[in-house]
């Protein structure tokens, strides 16, 4: 049986659709609610470049794709492409941000050198989960975060903090801006946060980004 993959028609990158059909995938060009390739009925591929990933994190559009990624598919599956000496972000926030997407949603993140290197993982992907058994079909997400979770990840990608101290540093201060605007005597008034985690989270939330 022939390999067929649905491509979101928003995916501009051509060399990629070329590399695709040149290891004989056919394509399904259709407009994607959720992720940027199909492979299964419990499977689906959003493909990040290195600038997109980054953008996303400082945006909180990443943690909005992948609470939908994982409501609609059992399967998701992150393509990180890209040479990763080229995030402004620093490396603890990257890892960080890696290891909250597996940690809290089981989501793998590939790594991938170039859009041929992309192609190769969907097909391997593809060869695997279909097996003449499984076919790609499309499903709707569930609604966006609400600005409460929005304000939770931000907050929650922190180093040291996580969901739980994120939550209760909002509750606390009421908002981000409360938190950035605060002391740092004021911050350890929270459970679990001492001064030098204080320190940090006023470093981050009012530090200079050049």
């Amino acid at each position: 049986m022939p390999i067929r993959v649905i491509i979101d028609r928003r995916e501009r990158n051509q060399e990629l659709i070329d590399a695709l059909i040149g290891l004989g995938i056919e394509p399904e060009v259709a407009t994607l609610d959720i992720g940027d390739y199909i492979i299964s009925d419990r499977l689906c591929i959003e493909r990040k470049t290195v600038s997109d990933f980054e953008k996303s994190i400082m945006d909180g559009r990443l943690f909005d794709q992948i609470e939908r990624m994982k409501n609609s598919y059992e399967l998701p599956i992150i393509v990180l492409e890209g040479n990763t000496e080229e995030f402004k972000l620093k490396h603890n926030v990257i890892n960080g941000t890696i290891i909250s997407i597996y940690s809290r949603y089981g989501i793998p993140i590939l790594m991938s050198n170039s859009p041929s290197d992309t192609a190769e993982i969907i097909l391997t992907t593809a060869k695997q989960e279909q097996n003449g058994i499984r076919e790609p079909t499309r499903k709707n997400g569930r609604k966006a975060f609400t600005n409460q979770e929005y304000m939770e990840n931000v907050i929650a990608n922190m180093p040291g903090i996580g969901p739980k101290l994120s939550r209760q540093l909002l509750k606390h201060f009421g908002s981000i801006e409360a938190i950035a605007h605060s002391d740092i005597k004021e911050l350890c008034k929270v459970d679990k946060i001492g001064k030098k985690k204080a320190a940090r989270i006023k470093e981050i939330l009012n530090g200079n980004y050049f």
